[in-house]
């Protein structure tokens, strides 16, 4: 694997989701707590960065009122209103601290959907470093990093994604994603499977 040309792209890291009293922890606690995704995501962060790998982190954050979302909402935005989560500035929305950014870390701004690429300045970055490996982690699997597997796959980056750092709300969502859809988008592998290829 060349290492200058990887880059671990770690999405929703934040409290609202890892954390206990985070808005929606309980719902993704249980797939959490089954396939270890914290400790594996902190193992691989730890000797990714050793290895020369980037490490960029992509919360997502709005302010007050949501304004950015528009007046109605649906779907997985509107529960991200109703519940008031990842209001910037908050616990909430903060990186977690067992993953807080290193000095040499990049923080990818401007995530306010589910797609890693689209309101952010994601692919300005990675094409700027060089980056042709994308390695996919965190939250939800089924959304926001499908999400984000598909549109890195559609744009040419060669995709990995580490099915035991990711997280969604249910054990059967989380089977569905890593059965049907994640082969299709990128190289599924265990955090295990990854760190042998360092």
């Amino acid at each position: 694997m060349q290492t200058q040309s990887t880059a671990i792209v770690m999405i929703e890291y934040q409290n609202d989701f890892t954390s206990a009293g985070g808005i929606f922890h309980d719902a993704v606690k249980p797939v959490m707590q089954n396939n270890h995704m914290l400790d594996n995501t902190v193992a691989v962060v730890s000797k990714a960065r050793a290895a020369g790998i980037s490490i960029m982190h992509v919360p997502i954050s709005f302010a007050e009122g949501y304004r950015e979302l528009g007046s109605e909402p649906y779907g997985i935005l509107k529960g991200v209103v109703d519940a008031k989560a990842f209001r910037k500035g908050s616990w909430g929305a903060a990186i977690v601290d067992v993953l807080k950014p290193h000095d040499e870390d990049i923080v990818i701004e401007g995530k306010r959907g589910l797609d890693a690429f689209p309101s952010t300045n994601l692919d300005f970055i990675l094409r700027s470093r060089g980056i042709r490996t994308v390695v996919l982690c965190g939250f939800l699997t089924n959304c926001c990093v499908e999400s984000t597997m598909r549109s890195a796959y559609e744009r040419g980056f060669n995709v990995i994604t580490l099915t035991d750092c990711t997280a969604t709300v249910s054990a059967e969502a989380q089977r569905s994603a890593l059965a049907y859809d994640f082969g299709m988008f990128s190289h599924p592998m265990t955090h295990g499977e990854f760190l042998q290829r360092l």
